[in-house]
C-alpha cells in the first residue's frame, strides 16, 4: 500500500511518515498543498492523508480539485478544528473521513485501514505468529479453539508487537503508538497492559511470550 501525507508541522510529518512505514506501507510526505496537489494528481497512491490548514491550498481545495481532475483515491483529513462545518464541508470535498488532533496512533492506523478496505483495497484482517491469530476486526487473540477478546489498548499493544515480530519494541514506541505524542502516561501503565496479555496468552495456551528486555524494551517470541 502506498500512501501520501501532506502535514505542514514538520514534526509532525516526520512522525506519520515514520509511523506507517513501521506498519509496512510505502510513505511519500510533503508539507504543502501544492507539492501534494502535484503527486496526489499521479494517481499512483493507495491513500491520502490530508491536512486541512497547509501553506499554497488547503486541504478542502485540494480534496476539490483532485476530485474535480478525476483522482479518486481515498482520503484522511487531519484538524485541529473541531467545529462541525469544518467535518461537513471536508466530506463534502470528497474525504472520506476525518480525524482530529490529537489523535492516536492506533486510531490513525485502524481508520486508514478502515478507509482503504471500504475502497477494495485489501488490507489483511488478521496477524497470525506461530499459531496464534490477533483479529483486528472483533479485537480477539485466537489460538486453536480458544478465543479471548481483548481491550482497546491490549489490542494496540498486541498490533504492533505482532507487527513487529522478532524486533524488540520499547515502551516510548507503544506509548507514542497507542497513547499519541502528548501524553503523560509512563512506562508502568504499559507494564499493565503487557502483564495482562501475557495472561490472556497463558489462558490460550498460546506458545507465545512477551519477553521484557532489561534496558531495551518487549519482544514478541516463542516460549522456552
Amino acid at each position: 500500500m502506498r500512501i501520501l501525507i501532506a502535514e505542514d508541522d514538520t514534526r509532525l510529518l516526520k512522525s506519520l511518515v515514520h509511523i506507517f512505514e513501521m506498519n509496512h506501507y510505502a510513505v511519500d510526505g510533503v508539507d504543502n498543498g501544492v507539492d501534494a496537489f502535484d503527486y496526489a494528481s499521479s494517481g499512483e497512491y493507495d491513500g491520502l492523508v490530508l491536512d486541512i490548514m497547509m501553506p499554497g491550498m488547503d486541504g478542502v481545495t485540494l480534496l476539490k480539485k483532485l476530485r474535480a481532475s478525476g483522482i479518486t483515491t481515498p482520503a484522511l483529513i487531519l484538524t485541529a478544528k473541531t467545529e462541525t462545518y469544518q467535518k461537513i464541508e471536508g466530506l463534502d470535498a470528497g474525504a472520506d473521513d476525518y480525524l482530529p488532533k490529537p489523535f492516536s496512533t492506533g486510531e490513525l492506523l485502524a481508520r486508514v485501514r478502515a478507509m482503504l478496505r471500504r475502497k477494495d483495497n485489501f488490507t489483511p484482517d488478521l496477524l497470525i505468529f506461530d499459531g496464534l491469530t490477533l483479529n483486528r476486526s472483533t479485537y480477539e487473540l485466537v489460538c486453536g479453539d480458544n478465543t479471548l477478546p481483548l481491550s482497546g489498548k491490549e489490542f494496540q499493544v498486541m498490533e504492533m508487537l505482532m507487527q513487529s515480530r522478532g524486533v524488540i519494541v520499547t515502551a516510548e514506541q507503544l506509548i507514542t503508538h497507542i497513547w499519541g505524542w502528548n501524553t503523560n502516561v509512563d512506562t508502568s501503565v504499559v507494564y499493565v497492559h503487557v502483564s495482562n496479555i501475557r495472561k490472556k496468552l497463558d489462558q490460550l495456551g498460546a506458545q507465545l511470550t512477551i519477553k521484557f528486555v532489561r534496558n531495551a524494551g518487549y519482544l514478541l517470541e516463542a516460549k522456552k
